[in-house]
């Protein structure tokens, strides 16, 4: 296998971290506003686990995308 197209490759499979972050961040807010909707009281107290999930959740993607760019421009 050429090793030019073994990079693409491999750039495209880390590119589907991108997508499951995406799937991630969909899953936290869906989750909380189900979760708000049942207990609109407890709502506020859940805010910082929002947060967390969505940031941890970004970070996963953004890493993703960090390990698909340098695979295409450094390696």
């Amino acid at each position: 296998m050429d090793p030019i197209a073994a990079k693409y490759i491999a750039a495209g499979l880390a590119c589907i971290g991108m997508g499951g972050a995406a799937i991630g961040v969909g899953s936290v807010f869906g989750q909380f506003l189900s979760g708000a909707l049942r207990n609109p009281s407890a709502a506020p107290g859940e805010q910082g686990r929002l947060f967390l999930g969505f940031a941890l959740a970004e970070a996963f993607g953004i890493f993703s995308l960090l390990i698909a760019l340098l695979l295409l421009f450094v390696l």
